[in-house]
């Protein structure tokens, strides 16, 4: 087997699992979004304390237990309610994108790209109002996979004209 034949097998295989961890992270994200629909804002608050109490308890002022607290405690119902159709519409457009690229399905390669690439701008967008790390290592994330597609697509498309 040539150089070439072995980086293109390792560069399919890095694609693959570039776009399982998508999948991975759109069922999160639905999962994610359906929870944080149907869970009350008490509920909601009750279970933040639960899951800080032992890092506060270790560190008083842990910056991501108080974080999370403030932002429990200040989260209103719409915001709540547009958090949880946008995890829910995030996860499924990742998942079918996803479905569609594990299928080799030529017309989802273009799609994907301008998809991730809007969700790039949109988290871009969102890190310049206030950085987050993990909002910036999703985005970083996605930009890997977005290159990964790419490279395949490029591919798949040599493959199919016959150069």
């Amino acid at each position: 087997m040539s150089e070439h034949a072995d980086h293109t097998r390792l560069s399919y295989r890095f694609f693959r699992l570039g776009v399982w961890l998508k999948g991975l992270d759109g069922i999160l994200e639905l999962v994610g979004g359906a929870l944080f629909l149907l869970v009350s804002r008490s509920q909601l608050s009750r279970l933040v304390v639960t899951l800080t109490q032992h890092e506060l308890t270790e560190d008083p002022k842990d910056f991501i237990a108080t974080l999370l607290r403030q932002g429990v405690s200040h989260l209103s119902h719409n915001a709540k309610l547009f958090g949880s159709i946008y995890l829910l519409a995030h996860g499924l457009v990742k998942i079918i994108l996803v479905a569609g690229l594990l299928q080799n399905r030529y017309v989802v390669y273009p799609i994907a790209l301008i998809v991730l690439s809007g969700f790039i701008l949109y988290q871009t967008y969102r890190l310049s109002i206030g950085f987050t790390l993990g909002l910036c290592l999703l985005t970083i994330l996605d930009a890997v996979i977005v290159l990964l597609i790419w490279n395949e697509y490029r591919h798949v498309k040599r493959e199919a004209v016959g150069t």
